[in-house]
């Protein structure tokens, strides 16, 4: 938690949490209480704490999108190095790399999901607007 009180709309106050402290830990963006998941990897509606209302944001499937690409390739990887070195019958591959992948995926996912709303509400992203002529 910090000191003091936190522009409540967001913005690049050097008193908010840092933003890698909402992937790792869950913490708000605006107070640092640990509220940001109700679950693995599902917001929760709003910080108890501070009141922060997390449905405003929209992280999108960016963070699933490129996690999967990444330790896709990772995964396949080390696939053909354990096949091209070891090479183990079919089943062991079966059995290994989907787990392997869905951890790594899910593990990474929170992170990056808490990471990407931290940073839309220090930046205060919101949707583009075409200005009116």
């Amino acid at each position: 938690m910090t000191g003091t009180t936190p522009d409540p709309a967001g913005g690049g106050s050097a008193t908010l949490p840092p933003p890698i402290a909402s992937g790792l830990y869950g913490c708000c963006p605006r107070c640092g209480a640990r509220t940001l998941f109700r679950s693995v990897t599902a917001f929760a509606d709003r910080c108890p704490a501070c009141g922060l209302r997390f449905s405003d944001f929209n992280v999108g499937d960016g963070p699933v999108v490129f996690l999967t690409l990444g330790i896709g390739a990772l995964v396949t990887i080390l696939a053909l190095w354990l096949e091209f070195s070891v090479s183990p019958p079919f089943w062991v591959h079966l059995l290994l790399w989907p787990p392997v992948t869905l951890a790594m995926v899910m593990g990474a996912l929170r992170v990056a999901k808490g990471l990407l709303l931290a940073l839309e509400y220090r930046n205060r992203a919101h949707e583009g607007r075409i200005a009116k002529d």
